[in-house]
């Protein structure tokens, strides 16, 4: 088993990624900018990655890291602030793992590097990583940044680095807000109605630990399904009519392809909302 750190461990993905690895045998070394839950089941060491000097120290001694710190979401802090402080944590994050001869590094990067939110619409149905890249706000531009960063470091160093790019993270607490996007499917376009469950979002993070990925590589990580309790033809229909649609899709399939993470990192989505609603 591996000496993981998880960066970003007091965050709501951070939390659940420590526990499914430390419930999979893992040795987790747990860091972020504030201190964790006392529940979380690893000590967090109080670092701030923007920090080059500090990015190294909990990198120390670690096989592998998977990197979640970052300013989570556009609109929480100034555009300029959300992309200065995301880059300045990513490279740091990577340039010391490369320092470090850290063997793999997983981070997560988003969906909004797709496109989102898709006031235009997309080019075509179910989006896959070829729709990369189409940033729409500095936060999905800080990905794209990043993904870039990631191919050029691999290449220096040999590390293999795999981009999780993340749809909405939602646990079972969330999935009660769902039955108020049904009435008006326009509440749920920006991302094709997608989400992911937070478990198989942490199950993304482990399988990516292992998975035979050379290079940086990107992936969508999305649940099977949407949000709706309408087929996933008929929104496409309503509210983007003139999207091509480039495959027959199941009844309420994921808009956002998980194909390629299926193949190459043998990602199935196990949850979903209709399991608690």
């Amino acid at each position: 088993m591996s000496k993981i750190c998880v960066t970003g461990a007091s965050g709501k993905l951070g939390r659940a990624v420590v526990r499914d690895l430390l419930e999979h045998g893992h040795e987790v070394v747990a860091t972020d900018v504030r201190p964790g839950p006392s529940d979380l089941g690893a000590q967090v060491l109080v670092a701030d990655l923007t920090h080059y000097g500090q990015a190294t120290e909990v990198l120390d001694d670690v096989d592998v890291v998977v990197h979640l710190a970052n300013i989570p979401a556009p609109g929480i802090r100034t555009p300029s602030e959300t992309f200065n402080a995301n880059t300045t944590m990513n490279s740091n994050v990577f340039l010391a793992a490369a320092q470090r001869k850290v063997g793999r590094v997983v981070w997560a990067s988003s969906e909004t590097t797709l496109g989102l939110p898709f006031d235009v619409p997309p080019r075509y149905a179910p989006v896959d990583e070829a729709h990369y890249p189409h940033p729409t706000s500095t936060y999905a531009l800080s990905k794209v940044v990043t993904e870039t960063l990631a191919e050029h470091v691999a290449q220096w160093s040999g590390i293999p680095f795999v981009a999780l790019r993340f749809s909405n993270v939602l646990g079972p607490d969330d999935y009660r807000s769902f039955p108020g996007y049904w009435d008006d499917p326009r509440l749920r376009r920006w991302n094709l109605w997608g989400y992911i469950d937070i478990r198989d979002a942490a199950a993304a993070c482990r399988l990516a630990l292992d998975a035979p990925v050379q290079g940086a590589q990107s992936f969508v990580i999305a649940a099977a399904d949407t949000v709706m309790n309408r087929p996933s033809a008929d929104l496409m229909k309503e509210v983007f009519p003139e999207v091509e649609i480039t495959r027959e899709l199941g009844e309420f399939e994921t808009l956002l392809a998980v194909d390629r993470a299926r193949e190459v990192l043998g990602f199935v989505p196990r949850h979903s909302w209709r399991d608690h609603v």
